[in-house]
């Protein structure tokens, strides 16, 4: 869509997903070296210009929040609910995983600390919003919460 924008500052939204994914930090010396799960909280934030299109739907938003959890919840979250997120390199519990009969498994590049799930969450999601309106959207935050006080932010 190419809306004409309101001048004025770049305004940004945030919409909140939430699923449920299993990993485990291979080289961690406590618990999170064990097969564990949680329960994530992604928040994606969007900064643009609020779109000026007199009887658009989306007139005064930046984005409406149907689409921005949409764009998440392909991209991000529906492949990442209720599976097993493994390092490539955790041979012995990918291979396991792998083993199980039509079991989700998520073979990531990266250990699966909510540091690099962030990152990678950013990364997958950033091309899906930019460009997507005419109003200079962007990216501007992912943040994931691993438990309800611990998160990480990736910013672009």
């Amino acid at each position: 869509m190419n809306h004409a924008t309101a001048s004025g500052p770049a305004v940004s939204v945030t919409r909140k997903l939430e699923f449920d994914a299993g990993h485990r930090i291979p080289d961690h010396r406590s618990q999170c070296r064990n097969l564990h799960g949680h329960r994530y909280v992604l928040e994606v934030t969007l900064a643009g210009d609020i779109v000026n299109a007199p009887g658009a739907s989306d007139n005064g938003m930046v984005m409406d929040f149907t689409e921005i959890k949409a764009i998440a919840q392909a991209h991000i979250a529906d492949v990442w609910d209720h599976a097993f997120l493994v390092y490539d390199g955790d041979v012995a519990v990918r291979d396991f995983l792998q083993s199980l009969p039509s079991h989700k498994t998520v073979v990531l590049d990266r250990i699966p600390t909510v540091e690099n799930l962030a990152a990678i969450a950013f990364e997958t999601l950033a091309p899906h919003y930019q460009g997507h309106y005419g109003n200079h959207l962007r990216l501007a935050r992912v943040r994931l919460y691993e438990t309800p006080n611990c998160w990480a932010d990736c910013e672009g």
